[in-house]
């Protein structure tokens, strides 16, 4: 963990520090992203009805539970919410992994500390452990719907602004793979630029001549486009809105030549029939943008009697 550590606070325990690392997030990042959520949800003022109501040296557990079956992701992102309103004063255990499959009633997290905190942070923390296990709970049903076929479940860009690295994190941890993180790590070469560069080849040489070294992925909408692409030595194509049997022909076409990908009008029911015409990949946008939460409420437990909340953990 030392490439990060001097940018993570001093109070986030080592245990969820070394869950975002080990989920490949940056803790830095997740708490950047967990305070401007915070940050919103008080808007300058306090949690006016929990100071109200809990003494301010009160102690209690809240157990974050499942309401409903699916996939978890952000158990880590949920426990550091809680650390980061109290500061550290929260003592967090994890009680199910990443990606596991879940029951309703299942515990995912427990947390113990001030109950104002607690409280404060319960919101964020569920917003977005429901929001992520949504994610991976939707990916989960298209990894399962094309299981045997050889193809894979591909995400996009259209993510929620301001959580693309927590929300590829999810598809992740529902069984699907992440394609390009940004504009800048690899290139896709759309309709857009087609009509932009006078043609689908003259783009491609286009972005092959300034970045020789980048993956380079070409979108098609004919098979026509694809032989053209193929000749021009692309080895990564997006078929678009081609149906099962059009993307069929696709396949026996470049015969192994390049790696195809599936794209526009896929739903859960038709995904396999697109997965055996032979693709390697299925890109599906309705992961990140479609999502349903998955409903996982805070259950808080019999304040204690105690008025300390320190905990020995590991730091």
């Amino acid at each position: 963990m030392s490439q990060y550590a001097s940018a993570i606070p001093e109070w986030l325990s080592s245990v969820v520090v070394q869950q975002l690392i080990d989920a490949g997030l940056d803790p830095a990042r997740v708490v950047a992203i967990v305070q401007a959520t915070v940050t919103e949800d008080l808007a300058g003022g306090v949690d006016v009805t929990s100071v109200a109501t809990v003494p301010a040296d009160q102690v209690s557990t809240v157990d974050l539970v499942a309401r409903q079956q699916g996939v978890v992701a952000g158990a880590a992102i949920a426990a550091a919410a809680l650390e980061v309103v109290s500061q550290g004063r929260v003592s967090v255990d994890f009680l199910i992994a990443e990606g596991s499959a879940v029951q309703p009633g299942t515990v995912l997290v427990s947390a113990t500390g001030p109950t104002r905190d607690l409280l404060t942070a319960e919101r964020t923390a569920l917003n977005l452990l429901g929001h992520l296990s949504g994610v991976a709970s939707i990916t989960r049903q298209w990894v399962d719907a094309i299981a045997g076929t050889g193809a894979a479940i591909r995400d996009t860009r259209k993510t929620t602004p301001g959580l693309r690295e927590l929300e590829k994190f999810a598809v992740r941890c529902g069984g699907g793979r992440n394609h390009r993180m940004s504009l800048s790590d690899a290139a896709l070469v759309k309709d857009n630029h087609v009509v932009a560069a006078g043609g689908v080849r003259q783009a491609f040489e286009a972005v092959r001549q300034q970045w020789p070294d980048l993956a380079i992925e070409v979108e098609v909408d004919s098979l026509e486009q694809l032989a053209e692409v193929l000749d021009a030595g692309a080895d990564l194509v997006l078929l678009d809105n081609m149906d099962p049997a059009m993307t069929k022909q696709a396949v026996a076409l470049t015969a192994g030549r390049a790696t195809l990908e599936s794209s526009g009008g896929l739903t859960l029911d038709r995904a396999r029939a697109y997965a055996e015409t032979g693709v390697d990949y299925l890109s599906v946008g309705a992961l990140t943008h479609s999502a349903p939460v998955l409903d996982i409420g805070g259950d808080l437990r019999s304040p204690q009697s105690s008025t300390d909340p320190a905990t020995a953990r590991e730091r």
